[in-house]
């Protein structure tokens, strides 16, 4: 039975969470624990990926360790892709939730075993497929949740995000300590019990709280489409199963191979995605032009993830091996900072940032820049970011770096983001066709995707290139990419079409 938005909300606005719909607070505790799984697991994963053996870790090398890092990434962003179809068709989003919150904690918990290479591939897997189904599905419900005329929606949404900043604050502090001072497998089981924290309390209090939001599939197949789609996912599922197989026994798959693989498909996934809006008979002249401003948007969205996200692996390991993490040479100060704490000074800057920012766009008025410019300055900094870290290399003597220099890093990638992401989702909306409304956020979180797909081959070139080197190269890129973008400033706001 199909439910109409009207009858999944109550007539009379809810008041219960902090006057919003009580839903939102169950919401906000699942989305917590399950940031603080991800990227608590995060924080550690690369150092695990490259550690000896002997220490616990899985002995690769650390080109090959920043690569998987970066296809993880990737394909949990490209799976989000279809859990969002399983939703809208199959399942409805409360199930599709539901079933990826099990699958995650499943992940973590394989993580959490000590069985070596076989346990990271399950886990890799499970954690892949389980947050393709829970990541869009989770805020298609915290929508739900209100009328749409109801204007405390984007307060619900805000308050929402804050659960995603405060759970990858707080999992690397714990997550780090943890593998610190005991081993790797001892920091992936404190994630998988804060999924299963999340999971425990959302069959506890879904029903009570949610009511009938997300329950049925929005759109759901017919009996046609079922027979169809069943045929054409059974073919799928086998092909691979044995392609693999075969390139196995070849020995033609490996991770380097497979890393190709993914880079490609972050490439054509937008390509196919924007070429079927563009040539749709639903599109109006109007929304082509405003597709096409699209574009070089698009592209500085992927330029900034690239570098944003070298924080979970490139910066991550630079944490570790060329930082001195022992403050009392620094400050004087007797303690050892773990490196995987550098994972929450992202989080720490946009929570002390992000009102600011906003405060900032609002007081300009009708001084605030255009889309284009803010993309062009979340480029900029995101360039100086990497820039930055030349000078500690030109000065240390083959010392190693002062860690405020890192801490700088990331804060001026922050400062990148709050001009760019927020600006990004709000201008997606905006510019989407009609008839592909929803598809164009997809398409939005695709920059993040083909971001980290491309990286898995980037962050090969450090070693040959030296990070001095590599930090130049790409953040000379961004900041080339910065300039066109201003020079493009007043073309993409013609194309717009009226949009600001």
């Amino acid at each position: 039975m199909k439910h109409t938005r009207e009858e999944m909300v109550n007539s009379v606005p809810q008041t219960g969470f902090f006057g919003h719909p009580k839903g939102l607070g169950i919401l906000f505790f699942v989305e917590f624990w399950e940031r603080f799984s991800y990227y608590g697991m995060r924080a550690i994963l690369v150092y695990y990926m490259y550690d000896k053996v002997v220490n616990g870790g899985l002995g690769m090398d650390q080109t090959t360790a920043s690569s998987i890092a970066s296809m993880y990434g990737a394909l949990i962003f490209m799976t989000g892709i279809f859990g969002g179809w399983l939703a809208d068709r199959v399942l409805g989003s409360r199930r599709s939730l539901m079933y990826g919150a099990v699958l995650i904690m499943a992940g973590h918990i394989a993580m959490s075993l000590p069985f070596g290479v076989p346990s990271f591939l399950a886990s890799m897997f499970l954690i892949i497929i389980g947050s393709g189904l829970m990541k869009p599905n989770i805020s298609n419900v915290v929508g739900g949740l209100y009328h749409k005329s109801d204007d405390r929606m984007d307060a619900g949404f805000v308050i929402f995000y804050m659960s995603v900043n405060m759970g990858a604050l707080v999992s690397p502090f714990i997550v780090g300590a943890l593998q610190k001072n005991y081993n790797y497998h001892i920091g992936f089981l404190a994630a998988a019990i804060g999924m299963a924290l999340a999971l425990i309390a959302y069959i506890i209090f879904q029903k009570r709280s949610l009511g009938l939001v997300g329950l049925a599939p929005t759109h759901p197949l017919s009996a046609q489409e079922k027979a169809k789609y069943t045929k054409i996912i059974t073919i799928t599922v086998l092909l691979l199963i044995a392609l693999i197989v075969i390139t196995l026994k070849m020995g033609i798959l490996t991770f380097g191979t497979f890393s190709i693989v993914v880079t490609i498909l972050g490439v054509l996934l937008p390509i196919i995605y924007f070429t079927t809006m563009y040539r749709s008979n639903d599109v109006t002249s109007t929304e082509r032009s405003r597709l096409l401003a699209y574009i070089p948007l698009f592209i500085a969205g992927v330029m900034f993830w690239s570098i944003q996200e070298q924080g979970a692996n490139v910066l991550s390991i630079f944490a570790k091996e060329q930082t001195q993490l022992d403050l009392n040479k620094v400050f004087g100060i007797d303690f050892t900072v773990p490196a995987a704490w550098f994972q929450s000074v992202n989080p720490i800057f946009i929570v002390l940032l992000a009102p600011f920012i906003s405060a900032m766009w609002t007081k300009l008025g009708k001084y605030n820049p255009s889309t284009p410019l803010k993309f062009a300055f979340g480029l900029f900094f995101a360039g100086i970011s990497f820039l930055v870290m030349i000078i500690p290399a030109m000065t240390s003597q083959g010392e190693l770096y002062n860690p405020m220099w890192l801490v700088l890093s990331f804060f001026l990638c922050v400062i990148g983001e709050l001009c760019l992401s927020p600006t990004g989702s709000s201008v997606s909306v905006k510019l989407a066709p009609e008839a592909f409304s929803s598809q164009m956020l997809s398409l939005w979180f695709l920059t993040n995707a083909s971001a980290q797909a491309i990286n898995a081959q980037l962050v090969k070139l450090v070693e040959p290139m030296g990070y001095t080197n590599y930090f130049g190269f790409i953040g000379g890129l961004a900041i080339v990419l910065f300039v066109i973008l201003l020079l493009m400033n007043k073309w993409v706001s013609r194309k717009m079409e009226g949009i600001h």
